[in-house]
């Protein structure tokens, strides 16, 4: 179940780079999992979601706009796999499988970069435009971040 959990928000993290350890990190602040005694303590610290939740937030008006680059560049993709190894670690970590948990986020990560851009490009096709495709891959990001972490409590 943990891994199964840490490679799905990889997933996230490949659609909202951002969203992902958020999300966890809310979980985390909440009490829903414990990581008080892991190295990822921090990421149940007061303020960590609140951080996160900016630059989720951030994240979701910049990724409309026209001069954002290709998730698949290097830096974008980077990203994507660091943010899904540290929310897969994060769970990972509060079920004692810290190192399952960032091999899982990272593959997630993978798959949610590649597969983002390829549903993300269908939608557009299908739609016309962009917009919409966009905001529904959003709304696929953030409400599968919520059943996430949700399913873990």
């Amino acid at each position: 179940m943990i891994i199964t959990l840490a490679f799905l928000i990889g997933i996230v993290a490949g659609l909202r780079a951002m969203t992902a350890p958020a999300a966890v990190a809310w979980a985390a602040a909440l009490g829903w999992f414990d990581v008080s005694q892991t190295p990822l303590a921090f990421m149940g610290y007061r303020w960590t979601p609140w951080i996160l939740t900016v630059f989720a937030l951030a994240e979701l008006v910049s990724d409309k706009l026209p001069s954002t680059p290709s998730r698949k560049v290097p830096l974008q993709f980077g990203t994507r796999i660091v943010s899904g190894a540290l929310a897969g670690a994060t769970l990972g970590a509060a079920g004692g499988s810290l190192v399952a948990g960032v091999i899982a986020g990272i593959i997630g990560a993978v798959a949610g970069t590649y597969g983002g851009a390829t549903s993300r490009g269908s939608l557009a096709a299908t739609f016309g435009k962009d917009l919409p495709a966009a905001l529904t891959e959003d709304a696929v990001a953030v409400v599968g971040a919520l059943i996430i972490v949700v399913s873990w409590s």
